[in-house]
């Protein structure tokens, strides 16, 4: 049985990620943490207290991040120091946080994804090969579309689709972003010729495909050597 602690707990996907893990019985939650200010520190959630301390990592295997950048770069200290494996979910993170998580997955093993749904990255492994075979004369462009309390924009998705398809055509790929209502998360590629267009289109109708993405890069970084992966390893 795994081990498994929470960033965030008692955040949209941390709850998730809890209830999930809760339900599967190769998981057993040790540590639900929160930031000190949160007003549910030391009520009970499940058969544990929420806690705002990381000194409870001793007991964690896999330590479960979808939090803010300024929470992500403590918690990278903290898996540092208590040498555990991190699944890291947060976006939006910038330049000096990047490469403060390189330096930490030479110490621990690290799962990294903008997106851990397996439709998505799925499509990060597809694109480059639709865009190829389309060739130069398609334009491309991309939308995405969020809730309204969603902070980063573009979405780490968008911005990840776009460097995928900027690597395979050479081209700068215009991105929009949309913030509205409740809108979990929606994703459209576009690819448009002198007499066709071509959408695809990734469509998030629960926060599940995260948090069962989460879980599964969580079984699967288990026990793993330091480095730094992302779910493209988790699903091979």
């Amino acid at each position: 049985m795994i081990k498994l602690g929470i960033a965030g707990v008692c955040g949209k996907m941390g709850r998730r990620i809890f209830e999930l893990a809760c339900n599967d019985k190769d998981f057993e939650v040790t540590l639900a943490l929160e930031k000190k200010a949160t007003p549910q520190i030391g009520k009970e959630l499940g058969k544990i207290k929420i806690s705002s301390s990381a000194d409870g990592l001793f007991l964690v295997d896999v330590f479960v991040d979808f939090t803010a950048p300024e929470a992500t770069q403590d918690n990278l200290d903290y898996v540092a120091r208590y040498k555990k494996a991190l699944v890291l979910g947060t976006t939006g993170l910038n330049d000096a946080q990047l490469k403060k998580l390189e330096e930490v997955s030479r110490v621990v093993p690290v799962v990294f994804s903008v997106n851990m749904s397996v439709g998505v990255n799925v499509l990060f492994a597809i694109l480059p090969e639709i865009a190829k075979r389309l060739g130069p004369d398609y334009n491309i462009e991309i939308v995405e579309a969020h809730h309204k309390a969603k902070k980063d924009a573009p979405s780490g998705t968008a911005k990840k689709f776009a460097q995928i398809l900027t690597d395979t055509t050479k081209k700068e790929i215009p991105t929009h972003a949309i913030r509205l209502g409740d809108i979990i998360g929606d994703h459209t590629i576009i690819f448009c010729g002198n007499s066709e267009r071509i959408e695809i289109k990734h469509q998030a109708h629960s926060r599940d495909l995260f948090a069962l993405g989460a879980l599964k890069a969580a079984k699967w970084v288990a026990g793993k050597p330091a480095g730094l992966y992302s779910m493209q390893d988790v699903l091979k």
